[in-house]
């Protein structure tokens, strides 16, 4: 049964008179039953996000392997978020250990705690957790009797810098390593576990590695592999408060700044009865009135068409909406925009990424000119009113003109609204780029916190000017991001130094202090310009490449050399194929190519 708060008593109850947005800790919420629903317990795992309720709760490969693990027999599966720091001060203040929602049972005490690392700003958040779950922070602390700390998801493609807080990495799919993971208890000892992990495809574990590249593990078929037949509905708003439904993994377009769309390779389509069908059931059992299709560029579904055309009736007679994610400006066809709007008009997002189109060249955005002129008009000629636009800033061979032009085409879109009579409502967002690990820019030096500080300025001059409407990040936090996502072991020990002088929730502006951060840095003797102000060179050895994510390096440095000549590469679903790694690994790209020819 959910957790519900049935006396007074309670000391989780009793709090949440006393902190911001209690109902973060409250549980009960519809379909958060936790398995187990016959039968005795064999294992247990809580699934930890380290962020807040409202933010793991959005997250879809959160709810797909929870619904997963509490359909897998004997196996208890519950949750755990971040405390914001008010919850974090009483909860210490009073002794209470941080347990899951459904349950209330400390993490502790479960067989396995598993992270989902989704973003770098979230490292302190972790050791927040753990501690605050009677956990010990370090793999050399624990003991048998200590559950086994995992962590999967984009951060566990470049694990080097948590390696001293995990006892394992999940390097893939999840679909597949949980059942894996969950198979070997409770039989085992811990350290049977681990060896027995080690020794398993996609299954990084530091104690027993024995060198070489840990594969990524891959589910293939996503029509025959587990989907969600059912959803936690939360019991407050959270950031996307939907239905979602992936139609797609993977991406070929290959912008050369995406960590995600080369970590997801290949791609692979989900068929179109197959969404229609599961929209429809967690829209039943959910109560949502939208149902989002998810993927890295939803517009690329070859499937999209025939899935409006399933869902549509059904949606449109009830009322309800369909969405999808920031659409790209060359896949924006004028039949999907139509279908759209019968199912109901929101606002739309659109990703330039950059301002010129010499710029857009570089990082392989081949959107021209032209292409987002008819866009914008397409789009306020059919009755949308407010877009808004990504960008990012500090993205290599970047100039002053590349960040003027941001502005310019913002007031393009503007100026293409109120030519047709709108009342235009453009939002810009702006981004400090980071390089990442398994990127083409992998190699490229991080733009300085002062000179993100200084484009950023003019971009809010202009845009003051202009009456537009603006966001950027903070540049000292997207210096630490890139020291987090290219470090290695060395920085697990400024992690720790930071936390403990009280860094947490890095990725809120409310909450960053990078005066702690640069403490820490000093205080461990490292630099963390080594890690984001500096050129690689071609040889060097990465630490992250501990992790085979199946493209190889030579193809992403054959891209970085592109991208330094301003030369574009085309999809590979359209045309030839890119000889990126994959095509030596069962590619659904190219045997359906081979098998058409």
């Amino acid at each position: 049964m959910p957790y519900i708060f049935d006396e007074l008593e309670d000391p989780i109850w009793r709090m949440l008179s006393s902190v911001k947005r209690p109902s973060r800790y409250a549980g009960g919420e519809w379909g958060a039953d936790g398995g187990l629903a016959e039968g005795k317990e064999r294992s247990s795992i809580c699934l930890a996000f380290p962020d807040v309720y409202e933010v793991g709760m959005s997250y879809l490969g959160f709810q797909i392997l929870y619904n997963m693990a509490s359909g897998i027999p004997g196996v208890r599966v519950e949750r755990a978020y971040c405390p914001w720091p008010d919850a974090e001060a009483y909860m210490r203040e009073n002794r209470m250990a941080l347990g899951s929602l459904e349950s209330g049972r400390p993490l502790s005490s479960f067989d396995v705690v598993g992270f989902t690392l989704q973003y770098e700003l979230t490292s302190t958040n972790i050791l927040t957790m753990l501690d605050m779950g009677g956990i010990p922070l370090k793999v050399s602390e624990r003991g048998e009797k200590d559950p086994l700390v995992v962590a999967g998801g984009p951060g566990a493609f470049a694990p080097e810098p948590l390696v001293p807080f995990f006892d394992a990495f999940c390097i893939g799919d999840g679909e597949l390593l949980l059942p894996d993971l969950l198979s070997f208890f409770p039989a085992r000892s811990r350290e049977d576990v681990l060896r027995c992990l080690a020794k398993t495809e996609g299954f990084y574990v530091p104690a027993f590695h024995e060198g070489g590249s840990v594969r990524r593990r891959v589910l293939m078929d996503l029509d025959g592999g587990f989907a969600p037949s059912g959803m936690i509905v939360p019991s407050s708003e959270i950031i996307h408060d939907r239905v979602g439904v992936e139609v797609f993994r993977g991406c070929t377009r290959g912008c050369r700044f995406c960590q995600a769309g080369v970590v997801s390779r290949p791609v692979r389509e989900r068929s179109p009865e197959r969404v229609a069908g599961i929209a429809r059931d967690l829209l039943v059992m959910s109560g949502y009135d939208e149902v989002g299709l998810v993927s890295l560029a939803s517009c690329d579904y070859s499937g999209i068409e025939r899935v409006v055309d399933l869902l549509g009736p059904d949606l449109s007679a009830k009322n309800f909406r369909l969405s999808l994610p920031s659409l790209r400006m060359d896949a924006f066809s004028v039949e999907l925009a139509d279908r759209l709007e019968e199912l109901g008009r929101g606002g739309l997002t659109f990703a330039p990424e950059a301002g010129t189109q010499r710029l857009r060249d570089v990082i392989n955005k081949g959107i021209s000119q032209k292409e987002m002129e008819d866009t914008f008009r397409e789009v306020f000629s059919r009755g949308w009113e407010r877009v808004k636009l990504y960008f990012m800033m500090g993205l290599p061979t970047e100039t002053m003109e590349d960040i003027e032009a941001i502005m310019e085409i913002s007031l393009l879109a503007r100026d293409i609204g109120r030519r047709l009579g709108k009342r235009p409502k453009i939002g810009v967002s702006v981004a400090g780029f980071v390089p990442k690990p398994h990127t083409p820019f992998q190699w490229e030096a991080q733009a300085t916190v002062e000179d993100l500080a200084m484009k950023g300025g003019t971009l809010k001059r202009m845009a003051k000017k202009a009456g537009i409407g603006l966001n950027y990040h903070e540049p000292a936090q997207t210096f630490l991001e890139g020291v987090l996502a290219r470090g290695d072991r060395r920085i697990a020990a400024v992690i720790e130094r930071a936390w403990r002088d009280g860094a947490r929730f890095d990725g809120w502006t409310e909450c960053f202090d990078m005066g702690r951060w640069m403490n820490a840095f000093d205080s461990e003797g490292v630099d963390p310009k080594e890690y984001t102000c500096r050129t690689r060179g071609a040889e060097e050895a990465f630490p992250w490449e501990v992790v085979d994510v199946g493209v190889s390096r030579s193809f992403l440095w054959s891209e970085r050399e592109r991208a330094l000549s301003g030369d574009l590469t085309p999809d590979c679903r359209g045309g030839s194929c890119n000889l990126c790694g994959w095509q030596k690994d069962g590619c659904p790209v190219l045997e359906e190519k081979n098998g058409q020819g």
